[in-house]
């Protein structure tokens, strides 16, 4: 029996169909990534969706490329056109807990029923496909983990009728998975070193990469302020005859943090200028849930590529720019999850993101001790992460998480940070012991931070769902 046969069989397990897509090719869980056409093909994708009827044709789509703050602006962007009165998908990746994460509604992950019957619809067509590749002979694996979830994710959405839809490049731009749609407006969000391996060492490579998915003719929004991605961004858009909007030169946002945050909650504010002739207009003192500078700047990218939509006709008034931005909630992006003592999440895992990260912390937090639980994956650049970190945290412990083979051991990030600062450090095999090591010691005003990975930052949300530390927020 084939592996969709055998699913097909129990249509009402959850266990089946995450088993059937635990066997597809899974870039993020492989210790070696190979970006290259030869297996980041389009065509897998071009094939599936023809197969399933292509259900992204007609879709309204805006479409988000960067380093960092895709994520966070595709869902911003989502909860503004939301509470406009459209009925909106979000397509983000990676998950955190739950693969369901990935494909939302109005802010609504799909249901486990809904996310069974879309591997069931979209089995049949992966395994013709797998069947056609082994007959030819061909060296070809099929289409992979994130084919698989793009064309449920489109199949949801053309199924619920949405809107719009809002989908986040997963790795790079032009050779990603969501790189087949038409969408009405482009974004690219900041662009840092990441990926370097698989994206090219320099800003400009990166950027070529990203700006691979600026369609001609299609409006282009970059907050990319660097000279270098600038002027790839600027050169591609020239190409292709795209109107581009850039932040610093048509639009610009100012933030006013909140302050000691671990005592009660707060919310940032800021206000958006956009200076597109013919179409400028300001919003001031718009809420934001979400915390930090860096996502004051992820806002105003929404608000601009929303003034795209609305130059296209679309209604977004003014209050569901403040109703959506104050009701963003972002899982581990310095997501407070307790208080007393308070304890971040977060899943910076490059030196842009840890940058940004500790700003928020010197900002809007004041505890007196400071304690850190750091993992990161190989191939990120550990050594300049620690660099920012290990001096501004009073007691800091090494893990590494265990859903995934791409974890640093922790003893290798223990001996960098020991020669950074002649300090030696505690080392925990696994995140539920390095859990315990810091709720041995945490005290009530203390601050504890988890970060240098997504897979850490979902692991670790675990352990403290399960063994909780101070008031549950």
């Amino acid at each position: 029996m084939s592996a969709a046969d055998a699913f097909n069989s129990n249509l009402t397990s959850r266990e089946a169909a995450l088993r059937f897509l635990d066997d597809r090719v899974d870039f993020e869980r492989q210790m070696s990534v190979p970006y290259r056409a030869k297996e980041f093909k389009l065509d897998h994708i071009r094939q599936l969706l023809a197969r399933l009827g292509n259900p992204h044709h007609g879709l309204p789509i805006v479409h988000i490329a960067g380093t960092k703050g895709k994520g966070s602006t595709a869902a911003m962007t989502g909860a503004v056109l939301t509470a406009a009165g459209y009925r909106t998908g979000v397509y983000t990746s990676p998950h955190l807990d739950r693969v369901e994460e990935r494909i939302a509604v109005d802010g609504s992950p799909c249901s486990s029923d809904e996310f069974v019957a879309l591997v069931a619809r979209v089995a049949p067509a992966v395994e013709a496909m797998d069947r056609e590749a082994t007959a030819c002979s061909s060296p070809d694996s099929g289409p992979t983990y994130f084919d698989v979830t793009t064309a449920m994710a489109l199949v949801h959405f053309a199924d619920r009728k949405v809107d719009a839809a809002v989908l986040e490049v997963g790795l790079g731009g032009r050779l990603d998975s969501t790189n087949v749609c038409e969408p009405l407006v482009s974004v690219i969000t900041s662009i840092s070193f990441d990926h370097t391996k698989l994206l090219g060492s320099t800003l400009e490579s990166i950027a070529r990469e990203k700006a691979g998915i600026i369609k001609p003719g299609v409006p282009v929004v970059s907050s990319a302020v660097s000279p270098e991605p600038q002027e790839v961004i600027r050169h591609v858009c020239r190409e292709k005859g795209c109107r581009l909007v850039e932040l610093g030169v048509d639009f610009d946002s100012t933030y006013d943090p909140p302050h000691q945050v671990e005592s009660a909650p707060g919310m940032g504010k800021m206000d958006f200028h956009y200076r597109v002739a013919g179409r400028e207009h300001q919003y001031r003192n718009v809420l934001l849930k979400l915390l930090g500078r860096h996502q004051a700047a992820n806002a105003a990218v929404a608000l601009a590529a929303l003034a795209e939509l609305r130059a296209l006709g679309w209604a977004i008034p003014e209050q569901a720019v403040h109703d959506g931005l104050a009701q963003v909630v972002w899982p581990a992006r310095v997501e407070l999850v307790a208080r007393r003592p308070a304890i971040i999440v977060d899943a910076a895992h490059n030196l842009a993101s840890v940058d940004a990260l500790t700003r928020v912390l010197d900002e809007s937090f004041s505890a007196p001790r400071r304690l850190l639980v750091f993992a990161t994956t190989r191939e990120k650049d550990a050594p300049g992460m620690l660099s920012l970190l290990v001096s501004r945290f009073d007691h800091v412990v090494f893990t590494r998480y265990l859903s995934n083979p791409r974890a640093v051991p922790p003893q290798e990030l223990e001996t960098i940070a020991a020669e950074l600062t002649g300090r030696r450090y505690p080392v925990f095999d696994e995140p539920a012991a390095a859990w315990d090591a810091i709720r041995a010691i945490a005290a009530p005003d203390d601050l504890i931070c988890v970060t240098g990975s997504f897979f850490i930052a979902a692991e670790m949300r675990a352990q403290i769902r399960d063994r909780p530390l101070g008031k549950d927020e």
